[in-house]
């Protein structure tokens, strides 16, 4: 295995860890925000910051890994993990080799890419890990690696476990949208969920947004995988939005939501998180000028978005 494709065994903790009680303060909420892949755009963590101040009641905003990626100014590093770290947080894959004491390890950028991500793209992420680290300082590292892997919330009657990969690992690719339209492969997360006692996952990490329900023997709900995509890029051709995952016991009421969903007593939402393309664009490129290794991996998706549209993300077993 080379860097950037291999997942370290410390990544691992398997779905009987979330058989642990709920958290207090993630047990019984009104409202929970899932943000995975905000990648260093300050932009959209301040319209996330925005869009969660404008919710009531019992609310929690959680950050699953992958906050950091394209602000590699140490000043914009800072402002981000500082706020970041106001909050829930997990650590990503990203995070997770920052926190490492050189700029490089066996494992690269961390993100386990499977075969279908190209050589190159592998290979680029694996020099902006090494690029962003020299924007860390030894505070940063440390608090980074002092970030848990993994969470528990409850909302309503669901309980939901959030995780960055998937329910195995912290770059786990199981809740990949690819992965999850084969049924040989949602027999084995369903699995996972008989293990773990969860009602739901909320995850990122693999870059495109998918909700799949999957039926469970017995029980008259379906469990599903709420995967956000990317809270800090585009997810849709054509739509410059990152996505968050809103979880609540009320129905979102504004015009931003790119799918959603009801699951008994609770609501769930793909919100769009709205910014000024053409500023994110002049934020990247400051940072990521062409010819940078970000700029050739992800310029064109940050400027058209991928070739993914809003009616792929709910995809419900027969």
């Amino acid at each position: 295995m080379t860097p950037g494709r291999t997942c370290p065994m410390a990544y691992h903790y398997g779905p009987a860890v979330f058989c642990q009680p709920v958290p207090a303060h993630l047990d019984d909420l009104d409202v929970l925000y899932v943000v995975g892949g905000l990648y260093g755009n300050e932009l959209a963590l301040h319209e996330v910051l925005r869009l969660f101040e404008a919710e009531n009641g019992r609310k929690q905003l959680v950050f699953n890994g992958d906050f950091h990626w394209f602000d590699a100014d140490p000043a914009t590093f800072d402002r981000i993990q500082r706020e970041v770290l106001q909050h829930v947080a997990l650590r990503g894959n990203v995070e997770s080799e920052l926190a490492q004491d050189t700029p490089i390890s066996d494992a690269g950028c961390g993100c386990a890419y499977p075969d279908w991500v190209d050589d190159g793209v592998v290979d680029r992420s694996n020099r902006i890990l090494q690029r962003l680290w020299t924007a860390t300082t030894p505070t940063h590292r440390a608090e980074l690696a002092a970030l848990p892997m993994w969470q528990k919330a409850s909302v309503g009657d669901m309980h939901i476990g959030i995780v960055h990969g998937d329910a195995q690992s912290l770059a786990g690719w199981g809740f990949a949208q690819e992965h999850l339209a084969d049924a040989a492969h949602r027999d084995q997360v369903r699995e996972w969920f008989e293990s773990s006692g969860m009602d739901a996952f909320a995850c990122s990490h693999t870059c495109l947004p998918v909700y799949q329900s999957l039926k469970r023997p017995g029980r008259p709900q379906p469990c599903w995988v709420f995967n956000n995509g990317a809270a800090g890029m585009p997810n849709f051709q054509g739509d410059p939005a990152g996505l968050l995952t809103r979880i609540a016991v009320t129905p979102h009421t504004g015009t931003n939501s790119r799918a959603g969903l009801v699951c008994g007593p609770v609501h769930i939402d793909a919100l769009a998180i709205s910014l000024p393309e053409s500023e994110v664009q002049q934020r990247f490129l400051a940072q990521w000028p062409p010819g940078s290794d970000a700029h050739a991996s992800y310029f064109s998706r940050i400027a058209a978005g991928p070739n993914y549209h809003p009616q792929q993300v709910i995809r419900q077993e027969d």
